[in-house]
């Protein structure tokens, strides 16, 4: 354990005018409070408390938040008060360590409806001191570090909450080196296996190709001081766990994968950034679409970096930031740079963000969700994603999380712009709607009169503002309707456990469910949007959970076609229950039904007369619905059997297989397999996925082919 005179110490370091009476008594007040308390793993409980101190000076932070750290769990843990923290503190000491507690007692993996409550208590601790967050986060890393002594069970319901939760927080706060040391320190909770493929295989390419990042560094030094450019250059291998995610979003082995290593260029101007990007751009081939300039549109967290993309030596991608040194002890920090310490004075950095304004940006979004489930939403797409900058056409800039499209940048814009879009186009040229946005494109938003949002934009937008817009108009347009309609699905469902859906019974159910009346959850079941099976859960848990899912009729699977009329399911993208569809009509037969993703739909953008709203029937649908599955084998004696034998074991029926290419050492094919729905087609996959023998698995799209 660091004693009290290293721990004064580390702080002096940065701040030599820091009250060194004040941590040695919070120091012995925490150490006699905690004393005959022990870890898990054995050793004095104190131990803790020093380390997550320990962990704040590396932000420079003030003498309130290491103290508050010392003492953080004095109030919930030991005999100590809030009153008697006051006395001994000051006010401003106790009301962080008493913010800490109330965090630590959230349970932010419960129930949903719960954690969306929970979250609105982080939110409001967060916009009270932010401080009270940094020490959370610091707790957590120590917990992380030492985690190995809990049991199995525990260490995997922590290491869950931390990646949900905790990680993609530090990461929103712009303590990017906190994010990934917590991601990290998950994966090898969650998935050890994994994380020891990962390290085994950059060992493997470090002995095959000695160190390329010494050699890349190397490298770029040369080229800048052949420029006349003063800079530091640091590189490294990315974090596994970054790593294995790459993996799996780009579906490609390590072997395949590019920009594992990053670098990092810190200048001693703005000027010498973009000096220095000219020098790597010269010398190097850039890859197009991978530059972002933090520094001229910076992070609404004070992120202020050039990142760039590079075919580097031997035709290795690499990735390279650019900042000054006060952007990178932002960068470092984040949010919490502005209570960093230089001298024993508060540190004047012009990028660092006042906290106050950020949770106010942070939360603002929050308020127009209605209910829990649109509120959790909105936390998790608004929080934890990262940004894009797009232009209006006057030049205004508009902020949206990655992924977001024209019609989340309507909304963005204006509820009244959003409801009554049409079209848009992204630099001068139509795009559909469902296109994502990339940085610095500039996009014009098309309205017409007596436009109203369609159910499908609902699984287009990713942005709570818009989601929630859109919602509140199909429920107001067509109210009247959903309850109606609503009221029968209700009854069918409560008939189906022998009950009646009477208007108490469905006024506590929506109590239960966090809605306001019975009115309002006849609207949302009558909408799709509640299905009429969890307000029975709400009510009798246990017939629900008995009751099992009706049988769909094979030759009736979709909502929303006249009885006997002919239907396909398009070739190109093969859509399955569960996936949300829409049909488009063809002149003397029946419509062919798409997925609302397939890129198919693009041509069909500017004739909205042929388009149909469908859905697929509720319950449980017979293995009929045929998917492309693309396989790479391992060439050996048996393995196509064992393929064949574990699609059976999963209760689906391959209807056809070809080969595509053969090698000596693996063969690709392709198997079309009859399935129930995606969550049939999940289980199957991942069955495969599991195989040794199978290299690589995905769903295959004939989108060369017509629907």
């Amino acid at each position: 354990m660091i004693d009290v005179e290293d721990l004064i110490a580390l702080v002096r370091n940065y701040n030599p005018r820091t009250s060194e009476a004040l941590i040695r008594q919070a120091y012995a007040y925490g150490r006699a409070m905690h004393a005959g308390q022990m870890r898990h793993s054995g050793e004095e409980y104190f131990t803790h408390p020093v380390a997550v101190a320990a962990i704040l000076t590396e932000q420079r932070l003030d003498d309130a938040t290491i103290v508050t750290a010392l003492l953080h769990d004095t109030i919930e843990d030991t005999k100590s008060t809030f009153s008697e923290v006051e006395r001994l503190f000051g006010t401003e000491i106790a009301e962080l360590v008493d913010g800490v507690t109330k965090l630590t007692n959230l349970q932010l993996s419960s129930s949903e409806a719960k954690q969306a409550e929970n979250f609105r208590k982080l939110l409001i601790a967060m916009s009270k001191d932010l401080r009270v967050i940094l020490v959370k986060l610091a707790d957590r890393l120590h917990n992380m570090r030492t985690i190995k002594s809990l049991p199995p069970e525990k260490q995997a319901r922590k290491a869950r909450e931390t990646m949900e939760i905790f990680a993609p927080l530090a990461g929103r706060m712009g303590m990017q080196w906190m994010r990934e040391e917590l991601e990290d320190l998950s994966f090898r909770v969650l998935n050890p296996e994994g994380r020891t493929s990962i390290i085994r295989r950059f060992i493997t390419l470090q002995r095959e190709t000695g160190d390329v990042v010494h050699k890349i560094t190397n490298d770029i030094r040369i080229e800048l001081e052949k420029a006349g450019i003063e800079a530091d250059v640091f590189g490294r291998a990315k974090k596994p766990y970054s790593v294995w995610r790459k993996m799996q979003e780009k579906n490609l082995a390590f072997s395949r994968l590019s920009d594992i290593y990053g670098f990092r260029v810190i200048t001693g101007s703005e000027a010498d950034c973009y000096r220095v990007l000219g020098v790597i751009h010269q010398r190097w081939r850039a890859v197009p679409g991978r530059f972002k300039d933090y520094v001229s549109q910076p992070k609404n967290n004070g992120y202020r970096s050039i990142h760039t993309t590079v075919s580097g030596r031997d035709g290795k991608r690499v990735e390279v930031q650019i900042r000054t040194r006060e952007m990178h002890e932002v960068a470092e920090a984040g949010v919490a740079a502005h209570w960093s310490y230089r001298d024993g004075v508060r540190a004047q950095n012009r990028f660092a963000v006042d906290p106050t304004k950020w949770i106010t940006t942070l939360t603002e979004r929050f308020e127009a969700a209605e209910d829990h489930d649109e509120f959790l939403e909105t936390v998790k797409l608004e929080m934890y994603s990262d940004q894009v900058f797009c232009f209006t056409p006057k030049g205004d800039v508009i902020q949206l999380p990655r992924g977001a499209t024209p019609l989340d940048y309507a909304y963005a814009i204006h509820t009244r712009i959003g409801n009554s879009c049409v079209s848009a186009k992204v630099d001068g040229i139509r795009v559909p709607l469902w296109t994502r946005l990339k940085n610095g494109q500039s996009v014009e938003i098309i309205t017409a009169e007596g436009q109203r949002p369609q159910a499908s934009w609902i699984d287009i937008v990713v942005t709570g503002r818009a989601k929630s817009a859109i919602r509140r108009s199909l429920r107001e347009e067509d109210r009247g309707r959903f309850v109606k309609l609503g009221q029968e699905l209700a009854r069918v469902a409560f008939e189906h456990v022998g009950k009646k859906a009477t208007e108490k019974a469905l006024r506590t159910a929506a109590g239960r469910l966090g809605l306001p009346d019975e009115t309002e959850l006849l609207a949302r079941v009558g909408s799709a949007e509640l299905p009429a099976r969890r307000v029975v859960e709400a009510l009798y848990p246990e017939l629900a959970s008995a009751t099992p899912s009706a049988e769909v009729d094979a030759q009736r699977p979709i909502v929303g076609l006249a009885p006997d009329q002919p239907f396909r399911r398009a070739n190109c993208c093969q859509p399955v229950p569960g996936e949300r569809i829409v049909g488009i009509t063809y002149r003397g037969q029946g419509p062919v039904v798409h997925a609302i993703d397939c890129p198919a739909l693009a041509e069909f953008e500017e004739q909205p007369e042929r388009w149909i709203d469908l859905n697929w029937t509720a319950g449980r649908h017979a293995p009929v619905h045929t998917v492309s599955l693309n396989v790479t084998l391992s060439n050996g004696p048996g393995v196509l059997g064992r393929i064949c034998t574990l699609i059976g074991e999963q209760k689906a029926n391959i209807s056809d297989l070809h080969f595509v290419d053969r090698k000596p050492d693996y063969y690709r094919l392709i198997v079309e397999v009859d399935l129930r729905d995606v969550e049939h087609l999940h289980y199957v996959m991942t069955a495969l996925e599991a195989e040794s023998d199978v290299a690589q698995i995905e769903r295959y799209r004939y989108m060369s082919r017509k629907p």
